[in-house]
Parts: structure tokens; C-alpha cells; sequence
């Protein structure tokens, strides 16, 4: 039978799913376990196309962004090559001053504005001084990337970058983009990280995380200051590996066995995005049994993302666990942390006004902590949970409108001694048997502090960091119509300048600069003449595939020294040298190319959001998921 559509070539979820109940029930496991492994792929292949689905407001994408030739004339020779930009401003509203504090926003850009946002955008910052306000590009971060089809396409990407603010300052920023001859940037900050898959190792200035290969889980983490203490779980733990974080699992409803994600043999699903503002390590799937196969249970879904930062001495976790069906359970835990070796010598907890105190916890606030934490008088080394966020969302009240919802506990049993493991604390966040409905979700964001604990000022330190937690910067785009308006204002306000002065140097590099343009696009041209030859009948050629994320040139024009960025679509075809080598050999005959190198990155994964439409229309890629009904 032919196969003209895209629905043809593929088999739905849906029809995979019948074919999975029949070999069941045929007994045909080995056919049972291919499929399910397939419907997993098919999934990961629908949640692929849902960016490309279009959403209202699309349309007015352009009204965010100004010609740059609004900004002052001043600026221009800084920013040239780029042909856009939008304002945004960045205020605490505590009035506090903030130190490295992230900010992440969302990004959305006509695709006739740029070709990749990962290379095009950048941010610089107004700064004032007596000769007048310039601007400074500032080290920023752009991740997760994705773009629409049809009508008004747009990409949309998180930016995040760092924002260092004085009392009641307010800071301004240029966001800049549109310059198709731009590069991925090479940033570097204090954050670093190092290894594949969930085995990494992630670090700052202030601390150094180790996660396990196994689960993805902390299992190690070291201070970088002092006598550089490392904080780790050792024995032999309930048969899994040793985490000092051991969250998040739950005891059945009888008491008969526990499911914990510190079960799993592997992470079920991991993502990771690397970055020098922001590392997130993001896993997700139901914990296991201590049998595990033989207690399938799939009734407590687990998201979990740690988040490490540049240049601040914390990180911070988020997550939800959600029921997928009805089901009771005995309690859950969300919040747990062991440590051997007896690192600390006192104890801190936090109360629901955000005030930090030392020592154990009043009978009268058992119940209601927001923060607790180990900390050593004479080293002044600590480690805080501080609770950002706890809550149950419950699901849709039974139709017939009789519900209890379960009690949500903010607790912890804090122990500097508990025999058998070592200094721990544990938030049973549901206990006493309570009665889950599909849909109900528990929501945690904690913070972890890492810095030192000054004696006779460490709670009050504690106490501010809540007060900064609670009060994040507000962080304020403006639209083209009003963005002008913010600039004069910020031009002309309380600064003892009045005018734009010229910012020195230049925004692009060498290989970004304008007269890079012609041979940028040539190369790109080029690289449409090559074939990903498994694919017969299409025009599936390197650059609408999207497997090159970036053309370089180090020198500019002086060398015609280039280097190429490439990937594979995934993991199954790791000889990437098949399709680079052609592609080196097509580029050498690009007049004023000279030598080309190929740096093979697996990060980010390669995604359809990549292609060109030509391509996507070649594969006969749906703008939504498709539904078969073969």
C-alpha cells in the first residue's frame, strides 16, 4: 500500500494501544513489550508537534518588537547587524538590593525576524555615568526554542540572565535581536557542568553538586570555601544507591511497601538543559516498588527539576507528585535529606512570617515550618530548605459534592542524631491515610542555601533570603508603542546625563559583523546542495533538516577559518561524520571559505521545531498531533 501522508507512515498511539491489548491477551509478551516501548515514542513524537501548534496573539508578535533604528543614534554602530529590539525593565519590589538574582522570561519572535533565537538574541543593560548612558551586553541564556507553522509563524524561547540591583533601583534593558550572521554565543560564568545523562556534576562558585548516574538524584555536595565540606549519605540505605536527597515516595495504603523514585534502575525520562545562567536537570515518571517489576504501580506521577544558578549559594528544586487515578495511600514524603558523617552541630527552622530560629522546633509550630536546616557553630557551614511553595491543587469535587480534602502537613522531624543514618530531616507532606482523586496535585519550590552561617547573624541571613525568595524581582516588557516612552524616560530621568553617549567596542563579533553577512548566507546555501540520503524521495537536505546549530568564523573575514556546529536527529546515529564530512568538503568550495572544522554536540537534542517549512511540508508534518484511525 502507498503512503502519501504522514498519518500513513506512522502508526497512532491509539491503534498501537489495540495492538498492545491483543498480544496481551494472545500472550505474546515480547510483541507487548516492542509496542509499549513504541507508544512511548509515538508519545515523545506527538508532545514534538504540539509547539507547532499556532496560539492566539501569534498574530501581533511583531507589535513587541521596534526597528533599531528607534534607539539612539549613539548605540548604532554598537548594535549593528542586529534589526530589532524591545525594552524590558527589572525592579525588586521589596526595595532590597539583589545580587546575581535570576530572571527568566518568555520570548516570542515572528520567524521572519530571526532564523534561530539560540544565536540572535542577545541582552545589554542602560548603564549611566557622567558622560552619558550607554549599554553593556550582559552574559544571557536562551533554552527550550521552539516555533509555530501556518499563518503568522512565531519561535518562542526562554531568556534568562542575572540581575545585580541596587535599593530601590530600577534596571533597564535592551533586548536585541534579528542578525542572521550571529553565533551562538560562548559565555562563561562560575557555573559549570560536566558529564551525560543524569551522571553530572554541577557547580559554581559557592558549591558543587554530583547527581547519580543511576537516579538522577543528589547524592553529593561539596562547599567551595573553607575546608570545603561535602555533605553525602553513605551505607547501605534500603538496598538502593545512597542520596543525600531522598524525596520523593510514598507508603501504601496498608502499610505493605514503599514506592520511591531512589528505586529507579534508570531516570524514566530525563531532559537537561545546560546553560552558563542555568543548569535544570528534569525528571519524571512513577517510583518503583522494591520488587519493581512485579508492582506496577502507575498512580502517583513524580516531576522533579533541580535548578542550579550562576553566582548564588543556593539552588532550588520544583516539582509536583499527581495522582492518576482514585487511590489511598498511607504517607508521602517530599522533602527528605540525610547526612552522614555528623557535619552539623545545631539545628534552624523557619516560621510561616518567614522568621528563622535556632534550636528545636515549639510543640505549637510542628505543623507549620517553612524552612529547616542543620548548621555548625565553629565552621559556620549550613545547608536550609527554605519553602517556597506547598500546596495541594485538588482535582474536579465528586459530582456529588461530597469531599474531604486531604490535610496538608508543612512539617518535618529534624534530628541531629537519628540512629542508623546520621542527621536528616523528612516532611511526611500527607499522612494519616488520606483518600487521593485522579488529578489532585501536590506542588512544591524549595530553595537550598548554601552560604556560611555567621554566628549570632545566621538567622537573621536566613531570614532575609526568605524575604528575598518571597519577593522576586517584577521583571516588565514593554510593547514597541510603549517602548520608546520607557527609554526617554530612563534617558532622561533622575541620571545626571541627559543624552545616549556611545558604548565602546562592538556588540557582534568578529564572525557576526556585517560584512561576514554575504559569505554567512552562502554557506548556508551551500549547505541546502547536501542530502541526509536515508530519506529517498524528499528534500531533506542538512540546513532545512536543522542538523547545523551554528556556523562560526573565530577571525571574520581574515582566516576563512569556519567552524560547524552539528548534530544528528538522535542518538541511534552517532557516526555524525556520514553527513559532516560532505558537508566540509561542500563548504571548502565556498569562495573566501578557507578551513572548516566540525564540533559534534548532542545539546540541545535535535527537534522537528528545527526544520525549515520547506522540509516540514516535504515530511508532510501536521501542525497539530495527528489522530489515525488505523
Amino acid at each position: 500500500m502507498a503512503e502519501p501522508r504522514y498519518v500513513d507512515r506512522i502508526d497512532s498511539v491509539e491503534a498501537k494501544v489495540e495492538a498492545l491489548s491483543r498480544a496481551l491477551a494472545t500472550g505474546d509478551y515480547a510483541v507487548a513489550l516492542a509496542l509499549a516501548d513504541s507508544i512511548k515514542d509515538g508519545v515523545r513524537a506527538e508532545a514534538a508537534f504540539a509547539s507547532a501548534v499556532p496560539l492566539d496573539g501569534d498574530a501581533d508578535a511583531h507589535a513587541n518588537w521596534s526597528p533599531v533604528s528607534g534607539l539612539p543614534i549613539q548605540w548604532h554602530a554598537w548594535i549593528a547587524g542586529w534589526t530589532h529590539f524591545r525594552i524590558v525593565t527589572v525592579t525588586a519590589p521589596d526595595g532590597r538590593s539583589r545580587d546575581h538574582e535570576p530572571v527568566d522570561i518568555e520570548v516570542v519572535v515572528p520567524v521572519a525576524m530571526a532564523a534561530s533565537l539560540a544565536r540572535e538574541l542577545r541582552v545589554a543593560r542602560l548603564e549611566h555615568s557622567a558622560s552619558g548612558t550607554s549599554l553593556v551586553r550582559v552574559v544571557s541564556q536562551v533554552y527550550s526554542e521552539t516555533r509555530t507553522r501556518g499563518p503568522d509563524p512565531v519561535r518562542r524561547a526562554h531568556l534568562t540572565w542575572s540581575v545585580t540591583l541596587d535599593a530601590r533601583e530600577q534596571a533597564t534593558f535592551v533586548i536585541l535581536v534579528g542578525n542572521p550572521a550571529a553565533e551562538l554565543p560562548r559565555d562563561v560564568t562560575d557555573l559549570t557542568v560536566s558529564g551525560e545523562g543524569s551522571a553530572l556534576e554541577i557547580g559554581n562558585a559557592h558549591h558543587v553538586a554530583s547527581l547519580s548516574a543511576q537516579t538522577g538524584q543528589l547524592e553529593r555536595l561539596r562547599y567551595r570555601r573553607g575546608h570545603g565540606l561535602e555533605l553525602f549519605a553513605g551505607g547501605e540505605g534500603h538496598g538502593e544507591p545512597p542520596h543525600i536527597d531522598w524525596a520523593h515516595d510514598y507508603l501504601a495504603s496498608d502499610r505493605f511497601q514503599k514506592f520511591r523514585v531512589t528505586n529507579w534502575d534508570a531516570c524514566p525520562n530525563v531532559e537537561v538543559i545546560r546553560g552558563p545562567i542555568v543548569t535544570i536537570v528534569r525528571r519524571w515518571g512513577f517510583p518503583h516498588s522494591p520488587l519493581h517489576p512485579m508492582f506496577p504501580a502507575s498512580r502517583m506521577f513524580v516531576e522533579v527539576r533541580y535548578l542550579f544558578y550562576a553566582g548564588v549559594p543556593y539552588f532550588v528544586k520544583d516539582g509536583r507528585m499527581e495522582a492518576t487515578r482514585d487511590f489511598s495511600l498511607n504517607y508521602l514524603r517530599d522533602d527528605e535529606w540525610v547526612f552522614s558523617g555528623y557535619a552539623f552541630t545545631d539545628q534552624v527552622w523557619v516560621d510561616e512570617d518567614g522568621v528563622a530560629h535556632e534550636g528545636a522546633v515549639p510543640p505549637e509550630h510542628a505543623d507549620r515550618m517553612w524552612g529547616v536546616g542543620f548548621f555548625h557553630r565553629d565552621s559556620q557551614d549550613a545547608f536550609v530548605s527554605l519553602r517556597l511553595e506547598h500546596h495541594l491543587e485538588p482535582a474536579i469535587t465528586r459530582t456529588d459534592g461530597r469531599r474531604t480534602l486531604p490535610a496538608m502537613h508543612h512539617a518535618d522531624a529534624p534530628a541531629l542524631h537519628y540512629p542508623g543514618h546520621g542527621q536528616l530531616w523528612s516532611r511526611w507532606a500527607l499522612r494519616d491515610d488520606p483518600e487521593l482523586v485522579a488529578g489532585d496535585r501536590l506542588v512544591q519550590r524549595n530553595a537550598y542555601l548554601t552560604a556560611p552561617y555567621p554566628p549570632d547573624e545566621g538567622a537573621s541571613q536566613i531570614g532575609e533570603w526568605v524575604t528575598r525568595f518571597r519577593n522576586p524581582v517584577v521583571v516588565s516588557q514593554y510593547p514597541s508603542r510603549e517602548a520608546g516612552a520607557v527609554l526617554f524616560s530612563t534617558l532622561s530621568g533622575d541620571h545626571s546625563d541627559t543624552q545616549a553617549s556611545a558604548p565602546p567596542g562592538r556588540l557582534a563579533t568578529a564572525g557576526e559583523e556585517t560584512t561576514c553577512a554575504l559569505l554567512k548566507q552562502s554557506m548556508w546555501d551551500a549547505l541546502h546542495d547536501l542530502q541526509d540520503d536515508m530519506f529517498y524521495t524528499v528534500d531533506a537536505n542538512l540546513a532545512g533538516m536543522g542538523y547545523v546549530y551554528d556556523l562560526r568564523m573565530p577571525d571574520g573575514l581574515a582566516s576563512g577559518r569556519v567552524e560547524v556546529t552539528f548534530t544528528m536527529p538522535h542518538r541511534g546515529r552517532p557516526m555524525y561524520r556520514y553527513l559532516a564530512n560532505p558537508a566540509v568538503a561542500r563548504l571548502r568550495q565556498v569562495p573566501g571559505v578557507q578551513d572548516v572544522t566540525v564540533v559534534p554536540v548532542w545539546d540541545p537534542p535535535w527537534g522537528p521545531d528545527r526544520m525549515d517549512d520547506d522540509t516540514w511540508r516535504a515530511m508532510d508534518f501536521p501542525v497539530k498531533p495527528p489522530v489515525s484511525t488505523a
